[in-house]
């Protein structure tokens, strides 16, 4: 059964920085594109960031230049590195996965990033 485990979030000040790791289980499990979604209070779920198997990025114009999103293949595991982060960064932030093998979507149980004034 596949699994998503992230860790990572917390509160930090206007202009500090975390890290946020989503694993994968079980090893086995084939992906193709690991993604970081957020929602913050009242708002739709919105996109941060994506990775390919291969590599290729792209970001949220909102968070461009201040976070960075990259993958272990070897370790299924996805992170999100968090700099500059403002107050509205604060949000559920969500860990996304498109499996290969077995196929589907699949979401991650969301960790809360709180950035104060």
């Amino acid at each position: 059964q596949v699994r998503l485990v992230e860790s990572g979030g917390g509160l930090v000040q206007a202009g500090g920085s975390l890290r946020l790791s989503c694993a994968a289980s079980p090893n086995t499990f084939s992906i193709n594109v690991m993604a970081w979604y957020r929602q913050a209070p009242g708002k739709q779920r919105e996109l941060v960031a994506t990775i390919t198997t291969g590599g290729t990025i792209n970001y949220a114009d909102s968070v461009k230049g201040r976070f960075t999103i990259s993958r272990d293949n070897a370790k299924n595991t996805v992170y999100l590195q968090m700099n500059s982060l403002k107050p509205e960064d604060t949000a559920v932030y969500y860990c996304n996965v498109d499996g290969r093998f077995p196929r589907g979507v699949y979401w991650g149980q969301g960790t809360q990033v709180t950035v104060s004034s």
